[in-house]
């Protein structure tokens, strides 16, 4: 049957019992989320959890997209949070904050471009989380083959995908995309990585 076959098998089977879930009850609990409330205390600090999770060392990426109209400038956002999600089909996701500017301009396209930074490109990366300036001036960079999203010059590797999924996750978006074409062009460097608030 292979994997693909068993995964759609077991899907299958899921959504036939009652409720989706196992013969017990739902096969994952849904949680009630919710904002907190005015005058309402978070569960967790904000700043602990970012010093928390700051302890998890995160690759560093530029996704971009085309410019819509003719004339206009590409869109692009520096982004942390990228990570492979699926082989068959292959999928990847990145999460990008509900006020991003940029996304609206990413999600008109329904396409980008991830961009994996090198070690040495971390001020490609900072010109990319400046909001309110031409981000792409000066940067050299070439479509991507399937997209023709901004794929910019000296990466170590790049990944050209449509918009497969959008979901929510708080005060993100969980971005869903299926990848086109991709390839490396780095080399032996080595990657950009961002651990406790700073690059190393």
């Amino acid at each position: 049957m292979g994997h693909a076959g068993a995964a759609a098998a077991a899907v299958r089977y899921l959504r036939a019992l009652p409720g989706g879930g196992t013969a017990e009850g739902p096969l994952v609990p849904r949680p009630d989320l919710r904002c907190v409330r005015d005058g309402e205390a978070a569960p967790v600090d904000q700043e602990m959890f970012r010093r928390v999770l700051g302890n998890f060392a995160s690759g560093v990426t530029v996704v971009t997209a085309p410019a819509l109209t003719e004339g206009a400038s590409p869109a692009g956002f520096a982004c942390q949070s990228f990570a492979s999600l699926s082989l068959d089909p292959p999928l990847v996701v990145f999460m990008v904050a509900r006020t991003s500017a940029t996304w609206p301009r990413i999600a008109r396209a329904g396409v980008f471009c991830v961009n994996i930074l090198a070690e040495d490109q971390s001020e490609l990366c900072r010109a990319f989380a400046r909001s309110g300036t031409d981000k792409f001036a000066g940067v050299p960079y070439d479509p991507a083959p399937t997209t023709g999203s901004p794929r910019l010059t000296g990466t170590l590797a790049w990944v050209d995908c449509t918009i497969h999924a959008v979901h929510t996750g708080g005060d993100h978006l969980i971005v869903v995309g299926r990848v086109d074409a991709l390839g490396t062009t780095g080399g032996e460097r080595k990657p950009l990585l961002f651990h406790r608030g700073r690059f190393v």
